[in-house]
């Protein structure tokens, strides 16, 4: 199924590269985004970051420039290198601040340091940290999560599901959110 949709997203690209008015540069971008996505459903990060990086060159239109900077972080979060991923996230917001796609992303991961925080506390043998320490990091972690989360679900109340059962349980539901 999956392999139909991308070529059904192929032909229909290739027929909106050649009807719609644009640029031979605005084409040429868009021709570059289009292989990185390909690449990257094929799970080739490598050679979509090189299309995705092309395509940044070329486009010119923010909202255009955003996605490909969320599909970068997309990229880096899957590898595990979330710093990467948290500054394209935030370039794409920059740009285009209705992504809430990437409110979530960047959500996910501070939920998830405030985890390694949370276990890093039962671990450390060192004691590199005291256990109040930990626990105040990981508590700083969750609430930036939730402040992403928060943004996120404005943007798509109907979507994050997980996310609005963890701002209830957790306490971090703010009253003047209403979703």
């Amino acid at each position: 199924m999956s392999n139909f949709i991308d070529k059904t997203f192929t032909v229909i690209a290739d027929i909106l590269l050649k009807v719609l008015p644009a640029s031979k540069q605005e084409k040429q971008a868009f021709s570059y985004y289009r292989a990185g996505m390909s690449a990257q459903s094929d799970g080739k990060y490598a050679e979509a970051l090189e299309n995705y990086y092309e395509a940044l060159q070329l486009e010119e239109d923010p909202y255009d420039r955003s996605y490909t900077l969320y599909n970068i972080g997309l990229i880096y979060g899957n590898n595990g290198n979330y710093s990467q991923a948290l500054e394209y996230y935030h370039q794409a917001l920059e740009l285009n601040s209705n992504l809430p796609q990437a409110l979530n992303n960047i959500a996910v991961i501070y939920h998830s340091q405030g985890l390694n925080a949370l276990q890093m506390q039962t671990q450390d043998d060192n004691l590199e940290m005291r256990e109040d320490e930990y626990l105040e990091l990981a508590k700083e972690f969750f609430d930036k999560a939730a402040e992403y989360w928060r943004q996120a679900i404005k943007l798509a109340p109907d979507n994050y599901p997980g996310a609005q059962n963890w701002l209830k349980v957790t306490g971090r539901l703010i009253s003047e959110d209403s979703f």
